[in-house]
């Protein structure tokens, strides 16, 4: 029993050395990055940021369109239009927007409906679509950093053989640390980010595809309600 003891305290021991070691290797990677790695710090700390609050976003308007549409597609297939707009206002979900816009004129024929389900819907993309144009420019802007930390560590590489008049591993590892370093940190940023910008898109796009779907029915009952009124 106190072999085990002895044994499983070593254990934690070794683990609690070999972390610090591996905290202790974080910290070293970043000070012989040099100060480009700050620039690019920024890109991870803001690119997280905008992450995290594009999930959040698109997944309260994802349910909030899918729990209204639910109640409005059956309203609309009865031609309860006048109900449909009264939920639709009531609503904060894009969908509730575009198809209040179009409710607000179903009296007025099938063309205005459909301009004005264009007009609002363009506006409620937009607003969809809002913070992925940052998360574009950040996958695109980590690698030209890491390529221009590369650029610079390969320039104090080839200032440091002038200098020493000849040609040493000594002197040239330190800048050629710095461009491996700068790089590898640059591409670890951006691939993360750019997936998650492209998971995004993907999302907007189910759901612009499901106001979209919502939106024909309602053109349609319009149409339908226009026909018979005729």
């Amino acid at each position: 029993m106190a072999s085990l003891t002895v044994s499983a305290l070593m254990l934690l021991q070794d683990a609690q050395a070999l972390g610090a070691g591996q905290e202790l290797k974080l910290s070293e990677i970043w000070e012989a990055g040099g100060f480009m790695m700050w620039p690019l710090g920024f890109c991870l700390v803001v690119g997280i940021l905008i992450i995290i609050w594009k999930f959040i976003d698109l997944l309260m308007k994802s349910l909030g369109n899918r729990r209204l549409l639910g109640e409005v597609d059956g309203m609309i297939a009865q031609q309860r239009l006048d109900q449909a707009l009264a939920l639709c206002e009531e609503s904060t979900a894009p969908a509730g927007e575009i198809l209040a816009a179009g409710l607000k004129r179903y009296k007025e024929g099938t063309e205005r409906v459909t301009q004005a389900v264009e007009n609002a819907g363009a506006i409620e993309v937009s607003k969809l679509e809002r913070g992925l144009v940052w998360l574009a420019t950040l996958s695109n802007v980590a690698p030209l950093l890491g390529f221009l930390g590369t650029v610079i560590g390969m320039i104090q590489a080839f200032q440091a053989i002038e200098i020493a008049g000849e040609v040493e591993a000594t002197l040239v590892a330190g800048g050629i640390k710095v461009a491996l370093i700068t790089t590898a940190s640059g591409l670890t940023i951006a691939i993360p980010i750019s997936v998650a910008h492209n998971y995004f898109v993907d999302r907007v796009d189910r759901i612009v595809i499901d106001m979209e779907e919502s939106a024909q029915k309602m053109i349609d009952a319009v149409h339908a309600v226009e026909r018979g009124t005729s």
